[in-house]
């Protein structure tokens, strides 16, 4: 275009927006118009036009911003939805318009933009006002131009802004956005005594920020995808490209970019099950990590990380059993102080399994004691069989947990009250539980909520359940085959070929290690095979 004329300008003055029809074969446009009145009645089904369907999948941009009105009407309901913006104005003699989201939209660099190009006069755009505004007057650091509406929209919605130019076959997009987000804080799933206090967030630039800081190597790279066709959720894989292993990267990409679903309003979780597809096993499969330095120590050991848009929580691939009762409490700590408290913590899980079963077992087999252990089983019988006791407690704790979570915090004390003192108490004063019952399902609570992973916590509970019906019902046979069939579960297991129960099966004497005591770190010097990483040395040469 070397001239203007003035039948763009004409168009302009249009009291009702054109729908345009583009033949791209033989550059014929033909301009259809169309008066739409606001006082009919529209039934909620009514069936498109062809001119609206056309409309709807039209996918460029046209020259007239009228027919850009029109089509982003029918494409994304400009009009019709509140917080869509269209913003016409006139820079240098062109019209143009800025389309936004106005929840998203930065507005103190779009009013420094504005201001800028509010001097231009005619001379300064013409004749090609796309490449002056995007290489000379748009002050901005991200502006890329855009020739396919589809993604332009998928801009907008995102966050960004689209400027669009009559005449011009492709608008810019500005990334200028802001997102609601609140402050960074320490999660509460994973507190330390001593460590750094900053957790994620449920915005994804921010998260990945958060890594970036802790590993400053050129080599992490943030790979971006898009999930649902139409919630378009942002999903990034995270890895260290000479550390992580190729192939469980490629793998992983593979499997996110081949889930066909509406959307990811629950984030994580839901592309968890897209990608893992466990069906009804309890046990997770990957694990789930809120702080950017445990993030980090797996990218590190050549995990994979995977990022959801508005989920605080990132996945962390492969998982083994032993991943998810390990803490970052014991690396804050001295070797010897942190080798004692995984010890504990291991304690409590396993009387969290099998505290409760093994005390059954002994009530309805005397013979079974100890020498020494005469005094375990109840003094007295309560009004309840054992088996129905354990359940009914069990279920009231859930409720406790649940209760607990869903009260407000001025209000969580007295209803703890209220579940321990006038519930427990008064339930074992008449006769309907018995006290040992009340105690060991106290310490296998505890045991449970000293899990790390609120995920494997849940899963050990549905499995002493499952195990103290079998005692009930089978005794000692009982016991034996459901520990047996627990661990054969685990054992089969993988995720991501990766052996669930791996270093115990299988067994790696020097990973097993690992598990048992915390190492120093300079005494760590290999990364863990279970990986399979390129770079396996921890400790790099001084030469390099």
């Amino acid at each position: 275009m070397t001239t203007e004329k003035k039948e763009p300008e004409e168009k302009t003055e249009r009291s009702e927006p054109g729908a345009a029809m583009k033949l791209r074969g033989s550059g014929v446009i033909i301009h259809r118009r169309r008066r739409r009145r606001q006082d009919d009645k529209v039934d909620a089904k009514e069936i498109l036009t062809d001119e609206e369907m056309g409309l709807k999948n039209e996918d460029s941009v046209f020259v007239w911003i009228d027919d850009v009105k029109r089509t982003l009407e029918e494409k994304v309901g400009l009009h019709q939805s509140f917080d869509l913006v269209f913003r016409e104005m006139v820079f240098g003699g062109k019209r143009t318009a800025f389309f936004y989201v106005n929840g998203f939209a930065k507005d103190t660099v779009l009013t420094d933009i504005i201001m800028r190009l509010t001097y231009l006069q005619r001379e300064q755009v013409v004749p090609h006002a796309l490449k002056s505004f995007l290489e000379l007057y748009i002050s901005h650091i991200q502006v890329a131009p855009q020739d396919d509406m589809n993604k332009l929209v998928e801009s907008v919605l995102v966050g960004s802004t689209a400027l669009f130019i009559e005449g011009e076959t492709s608008a810019l997009v500005i990334d200028a956005k802001t997102f609601p987000v609140r402050s960074i804080e320490e999660p509460d799933l994973e507190r330390v005594v001593r460590g750094a206090r900053d957790g994620f967030v449920e915005t994804l630039l921010t998260n990945v920020t958060l890594v970036r800081r802790r590993i400053r190597d050129p080599r992490l790279k943030f790979e971006l995808l898009t999930v649902g066709d139409r919630s378009k959720t942002h999903v990034s894989i995270g890895y260290i490209q000479d550390i992580a292993n190729p192939k469980l990267v490629e793998s992983i990409r593979d499997k996110i970019k081949s889930v066909r679903i509406d959307g990811l309003p629950l984030g994580d979780k839901q592309l968890e099950e897209a990608i893992i597809g466990k069906g009804w096993n309890p046990y997770p499969s990957v694990r789930y990590s809120e702080r950017p330095d445990v993030v980090s120590a797996h990218l590190l050991e050549g995990h994979v990380i995977l990022f959801v848009d508005t989920s605080p929580s990132v996945m962390i691939l492969p998982t083994t059993f032993f991943h998810l009762i390990q803490h970052a409490e014991e690396y804050r700590q001295s070797p010897f102080v942190g080798s004692y408290l995984r010890w504990v913590r291991f304690i409590g899980i396993f009387s969290s399994l099998f505290l409760l079963p093994l005390w059954f077992l002994v009530v309805m087999n005397p013979d079974l004691k100890p020498a020494g252990l005469e005094f375990l089983g109840p003094q007295k019988q309560g009004s309840l069989p054992l088996l129905v006791q354990f359940l009914l407690v069990e279920i009231g704790v859930d409720l406790m947990r649940m209760a607990a979570v869903h009260t407000p915090s001025s209000l969580s004390i007295a209803m703890g009250l209220v579940a321990a003192i006038l519930v427990g108490d008064i339930a074992v004063k008449t006769g309907l539980f018995i006290n040992e019952v009340i105690m060991y399902m106290a310490v296998a609570a505890v045991g449970m909520f000293a899990t790390p992973s609120y995920e494997l916590g849940l899963a050990n509970r549905i499995f002493r359940l499952f195990l103290l019906c079998s005692v009930a019902i089978f005794k000692i046979p009982g016991f034996i085959i459901a520990t047996t069939l627990w661990l054969i579960i685990l054992a089969t297991q993988r995720s991501y070929n990766a052996p669930y129960m791996w270093p115990f099966i299988p067994f790696d004497a020097k990973s097993m290690l690992s598990i048992v005591i915390r190492r120093p770190v300079l005494s760590m010097k290999i990364r863990m095979s279970l990986t399979r990483s390129q770079d396996k040395t921890r400790q790099p040469n001084k030469e390099e």
